[in-house]
């Protein structure tokens, strides 16, 4: 017996020649698509265990969220009006405490709470670093969805010894790789190449050879990047990960944004990947001379671009679509229109985006022998006539919410707008304890209008001292020797 089986529906299969079939049918046995053609009668009748008539929709694979955060998603609107500095304070704040152990009650609400929305909003595969990743595991697992995660590791921002951080990112490797029938994907984590010392990443890279793991970490995410690789004995950021063998396909680089044309083609030719996250960054500027992300520069030299939401409640928005429309915009605001076209967007949203993250074997298509990954979008509505450039109707008018079907491996995350996975009302009450109890253990005040944080001398008193300390230091003396004479 067939298992799922969708027909006379608009199927987009982002293969590798882009079929699109106009009345189509996708076949799912157990785990994997089995078929994917032209509707014939017989699909209407079919023996199968959840038969989906495809009229008025659209199938296309699951959307990849190639770099995100989860663990604050309880907080969600509470950063929406702050300034880029009280943002990166409260940000490092936080990070503290949930390092400690302190907010074990607020992680597992926001990656609960950001599961659930990323289902709702058609995303079935997501990268995500956090800092209680083995928190997050059983909650991604038990929600169906695939997920490449890992802790966070950095030795000049946490106050925690290498070694520690080492052995916990390896034990989190043995117990959650390949977990999950699968879905499950552990990962390293490095955090940025503005907080790791050269003999952490040398580190990381031993590791990552070692388990044969994604490399997960922001790069170039600002100006002072370089900086910082210099202090570390590197020509750039690029340069350093070459150097300590971390230059290669395994490497995921979220941002990229301070990269300029010759970055770009250094990070194709070693087959590296990008994560481009275009909203966090165009709602915090936190550089006014760094140029955007050199989009046109990665495209021209054929690199592997994905897109992700980052901090999704930085920014208030679980959709991946509005994410690609706004690659395109802000694309087209820095270099002029038509940067990049519709069909290019469709695939960093599915196909570039799995293979971003080593999981294009498995997933970002439809076709024959992929894991059953899909998303149905109700396209019945006037926003959507006349039905004409598929590509452009995807990325630039269907909204996370014309979603009604998810699939994961063959399992149904959600069917005609129903949550199969997940308890809605009890993810809303546990949000909703966990937002309370947080402003009654701190000075925040989170409220309908708005939300007030506390007095700046109380954050800084709970700053880390050590490690920050430390790259400050690090990044002064580089950029005095930077400008002494020769």
């Amino acid at each position: 017996m067939t298992d799922v089986l969708v027909h006379d529906a608009l199927v987009v299969t982002v293969d590798d020649h882009d079929n699109v079939y106009e009345s189509g049918t996708v076949v799912v046995e157990d785990d994997r698509i089995t078929e994917v053609r032209p509707t014939i009668p017989d699909d209407r009748t079919a023996d199968a265990e959840v038969v989906i008539d495809g009229s008025d929709k659209l199938v296309m694979p699951g959307l990849v969220n190639a770099h995100a955060h989860l663990e604050s998603s309880a907080l969600r609107g509470a950063y929406s009006d702050l300034s880029y500095g009280e943002l990166l304070v409260d940000m490092t704040v936080i990070c503290q405490q949930l390092a400690k152990g302190e907010l074990d009650y607020l992680a597992e609400a926001g990656v609960r709470l950001a599961a659930l929305n990323f289902i709702r909003n058609g995303i079935t595969s997501v990268c995500t670093m956090d800092i209680r990743s083995e928190l997050g595991v059983p909650i991604l697992g038990e929600s169906g969805l695939r997920a490449l995660t890992g802790p966070l590791i950095s030795d000049l921002f946490w106050d925690e010894p290498v070694e520690s951080q080492l052995r916990r990112a390896e034990k989190f490797i043995d117990d959650h790789h390949e977990t999950y029938d699968g879905r499950i994907h552990a990962t390293l984590c490095p955090h940025d190449d503005m907080t790791l010392t050269r003999g952490m990443w040398e580190s990381v890279a031993d590791t990552a050879e070692e388990y044969d793991v994604v490399v997960h970490t922001h790069l170039l995410e600002d100006s002072v990047s370089d900086l910082n690789a210099r202090a570390n004995k590197g020509e750039d950021s690029i340069g350093l990960l070459d150097d300590v063998g971390l230059l290669n396909d395994r490497l995921l680089a979220a941002h990229f944004r301070a990269a300029d044309e010759e970055d770009a083609r250094r990070i194709a030719e070693a087959d590296a990947n990008v994560a481009h996250c275009p909203s966090v960054f165009a709602y915090w500027s936190p550089d006014e001379t760094c140029e955007w992300m050199p989009l046109p520069s990665l495209r021209d030299f054929d690199a592997t671009v994905g897109l992700g939401l980052d901090d999704h409640y930085y920014h208030d928005n679980n959709d991946m679509f509005g994410e690609a429309r706004q690659t395109r915009l802000m694309a087209n605001h820095e270099w002029t229109a038509n940067q990049i076209t519709s069909l290019e967007l469709v695939r960093m949203l599915t196909a570039e985006g799995a293979r971003a993250l080593s999981l294009d074997d498995q997933t970002g298509s439809l076709e024959p022998g992929k894991k059953a990954d899909l998303t149905v979008v109700d396209i019945d509505d006037p926003n959507f006539k006349p039905l004409t450039n598929i590509y452009s109707l995807v990325s630039n008018a269907v909204t996370g919410r014309d979603v009604e079907t998810v699939i994961v491996d063959g399992n149904l995350l959600m069917h005609d707008n129903d949550i199969e996975t997940m308890d809605e009302e009890a993810v809303f009450r546990e949000v909703d304890e966990a937002l309370e109890r947080y402003t009654d253990e701190t000075d925040w005040e989170i409220t309908l209008t708005g939300s007030k944080r506390p007095g700046t001398i109380s954050n800084v008193r709970d700053l880390p001292k050590r490690g920050p300390a430390h790259l400050v230091g690090r990044l002064a003396y580089q950029s005095i020797k930077d400008h002494l004479p020769l």
